[in-house]
């Protein structure tokens, strides 16, 4: 199956690419042309990504870009509750695979703090994200049980984290898998993202985007809540 016999609502593209290496390199492409624009317009670019393993080569082209970098700020859309020095911690990938070189420049807010407990780390992430400005680009992953971002199926504060109109910015979560402690972005505050983009490759997230596409229920498959108009969706087999 591929990306094109996908029923995608009206107002969402896709971009299917031959292999995670093309997928890397046109993301990084597109992703660069957004914030280069935005640099133009505001004097400022605001870039949101997800960590993970399967960003590293879209980090690594990123970081290759000719992009006047001390004025991106680059924050994370999810976070494992781990210090950066951790190998978990997405803080740390972004350190060694997209802060390097020119893109060290960058302004990076991390969301992660060594606080008492997880809800107090919460809070501190979420007042720190009060200085974040308009998002201009959001890059998105998707798990195989359709959650985003750290949005898991199931998790104690998911019906607030997903309210489309919530002011809190940033919620404690419980993953399904270790390291099970995660902080995340609300849904309401990474909808507010100018551009968003859905990152993902292989069959299975193709089946998995194709039952999410199937149904309504945001709660069951957190990833509903961005498909929406304006959505881009970068795919490789």
């Amino acid at each position: 199956m591929a990306i094109s016999k996908l029923e995608l609502p009206q107002g969402v593209s896709a971009h299917e690419f031959k292999n995670p290496a093309q997928l890397a390199e046109g993301q990084a492409l597109a992703v660069a042309k957004q914030l280069s624009e935005a640099i133009e317009a505001q004097g400022t670019a605001t870039l949101v990504v997800s960590g993970g393993r399967s960003p590293v080569a879209f980090f690594q082209h990123l970081a290759k870009q000719p992009l006047d970098w001390t004025n991106v700020v680059i924050s994370l859309a999810d976070e494992r509750w781990v210090p950066v020095e951790h190998a978990d911690s997405n803080a740390g990938l972004l350190k060694r695979y997209l802060l390097q070189g020119p893109a060290a420049k960058a302004q990076f807010l991390s969301l992660y703090s060594a606080s008492a407990n997880l809800e107090e780390a919460a809070e501190q992430a979420d007042r720190l994200l009060s200085e974040l400005p308009v998002i201009d680009v959001l890059v998105l992953g998707m798990g195989d049980d359709g959650h985003t971002a750290s949005l898991f199926p199931n998790s104690p504060n998911l019906a607030e984290a997903l309210k489309a109109d919530g002011i809190r910015r940033c919620w404690p979560m419980m993953a399904p898998t270790v390291p099970r402690q995660r902080l995340t972005m609300s849904r309401a505050l990474l909808a507010s993202a100018k551009h968003k983009i859905l990152s993902i490759s292989g069959q299975s997230k193709l089946t998995t985007l194709d039952a999410a596409l199937a149904g309504d229920d945001v709660a069951a498959m957190p990833i509903r809540a961005f498909l929406q108009p304006t959505l881009e969706i970068y795919w490789c087999p």
